[in-house]
Parts: C-alpha cells; sequence; structure tokens
C-alpha cells in the first residue's frame, strides 16, 4: 500500500516535478549554485565597479588629489569588476537553464 499511496500522490503533484532525469533535491541544488554565483555577481558589481564610483563621486579615498595615471588604473579596475559581475550572472543563467 506505500508505493501506492506514493503513486497518487505523484499524480497530484504539478509537472514541474516531474522532470526525467532531475529529482527535487537536484532541482534545488541547483537554484542554490545559481543564487550563490548570482550573489557572487552582485559583490562584484558593488565592491568592484559602484564602489569606486561612488568613492569618486564623494571625493573620498584621496581621489582628488590623486595622479591622472590612477584614475586610469580605478577606472581600469571597475572595468575588470563588471566584467567578472556579467560573466558570474551568466553563469548563473547558464546554471538555471539546466532546469528545462
Amino acid at each position: 500500500m506505500g508505493s501506492h499511496r506514493v503513486a497518487l500522490l505523484l499524480d497530484r503533484c504539478p509537472r514541474a516535478f516531474h522532470m526525467p532525469g532531475m529529482s527535487l533535491i537536484q532541482n534545488e541544488r541547483t537554484k542554490l549554485t545559481a543564487n550563490a554565483l548570482d550573489r557572487a555577481s552582485t559583490a562584484c558589481l558593488t565592491v568592484g565597479a559602484l564602489g569606486p564610483a561612488v568613492a569618486s563621486l564623494y571625493g573620498l579615498g584621496g581621489m582628488g588629489s590623486a595622479a591622472p595615471s590612477h584614475g586610469a588604473l580605478i577606472a581600469l579596475g571597475s572595468v575588470f569588476w563588471l566584467v567578472a559581475a556579467a560573466v558570474l550572472h551568466f553563469m548563473a543563467r547558464s546554471v538555471l537553464g539546466r532546469l528545462i
């Protein structure tokens, strides 16, 4: 009777849970991995790109008296972190693509 009850419960579940080859646990682990990658991309964006922009806007960190070469270095670093954030974000989207 136990397997009969499980079959009845599965029949009542939405079809999203009946993905062939992927259990519910694997599905949730995939979502957690994608969320972790997206949080890492948000951190890269905040620390590497938005942080220096806000610091220069408010004149924090001695950027007002920095040599011109430092400004180029800061801009290059911001571009690097922006690209890193984009790569991590698209990796998260790719991980979520496994759910389809």
